[in-house]
This record gives structure tokens, C-alpha cells and sequence, in this order.
């Protein structure tokens, strides 16, 4: 898996979340998040800003390139 697949896993089950409700909050299917937790699918860029922005993480942090979840503000 990559790193983007195991990250977003762990903060949808840390957070209690369905793949269902997350799809419903980024604007894409439950299959779809499927793919990107699977690693066959990676998502557009629209919808990686919609998932960091749901979890209240960085983007940096969901695709690997850093190990702190905050975002620099």
C-alpha cells in the first residue's frame, strides 16, 4: 500500500468514519473510496484537498511526505 491508501484508512477508522460518509462529504462514490484505501485508484486533486480538509490534516500528511497531521497555517 502506499502512503496515501494507508493514512487515509487509519484516520477514517480512528475517526469512526464510513467509506459511505466520506464519500458523501468529498463528492464521490463509496467505490471510489474504496480505490484510493486499495491503492488501484489515486484521487484528482479536488478531491485530496476534500479529504484533508475533512480529517483537518495536510495534504503533506496524507500523501507521505510528512509524519505531523497539522496543517502550517
Amino acid at each position: 500500500m502506499n502512503n496515501l491508501s494507508t493514512r487515509l484508512k487509519e484516520l477514517r477508522k480512528l475517526n469512526n468514519v464510513t467509506q459511505k460518509q466520506l464519500a458523501e462529504f468529498i463528492g464521490a462514490s463509496e467505490r471510489g473510496v474504496q480505490n484510493y484505501e486499495q491503492g488501484s485508484r489515486k484521487p484528482a486533486y479536488d478531491m485530496l484537498i476534500a479529504i484533508a480538509d475533512y480529517f483537518d490534516v495536510s495534504i503533506d500528511y496524507l500523501v507521505g511526505r510528512t509524519d505531523n497531521p497539522k496543517i502550517n497555517k
